[in-house]
């Protein structure tokens, strides 16, 4: 199919595995998230947050689900969110967060454009947050989260 001039209209894809920003305009930025092995529950090790950014995750494809703390990710609760195809999660900038996708999934990632390991902060899950995951994500999809 021929596409506009760039200048136009930027038509972008990404069918690979993982996070890959696809398109840039002044302060933020938006991506794509497919599947990658990271992602799967018994790999998930870590909650990230931004301090300077609200992250919209949409997810277009497969399942998801967002696992989010509220205060101290040592003394708090993990919650889950499942993911519907089409709708709009905002994360608000300081939300301890993490996400699992299955195999056949892609979400969709609006953010600053700089938001990565200078700006944001990372804690090792505590061994009952990653147990938690691991229930909630065999109860909601058993099976749909690869190998």
């Amino acid at each position: 199919m021929n596409f506009l001039d760039e200048k136009l209209l930027e038509v972008r894809d990404f069918t690979g595995e993982g996070f890959q920003p696809l398109v840039y305009f002044g302060n933020w930025r938006v991506a794509v998230l497919n599947y990658l092995e990271d992602l799967h529950p018994a790999k998930i090790d870590t909650l990230e947050r931004h301090l300077e950014t609200d992250e919209v995750f949409v997810l277009t494809r497969g399942q998801g689900i967002l696992f989010l703390v509220d205060g101290d990710p040592q003394d708090a609760n993990l919650y889950p969110q499942v993911m519907e195809v089409g709708k709009i999660y905002n994360v608000k900038a300081h939300t301890w967060h993490t996400i699992v996708v299955s195999r056949d999934a892609s979400v969709l990632i609006v953010e600053n454009g700089d938001t990565g390991k200078d700006n944001s902060e990372y804690v090792s899950l505590k061994p009952e947050h990653h147990r938690f995951i691991l229930s909630i994500s065999q109860s909601e999809q058993p099976g749909k989260w690869g190998n």
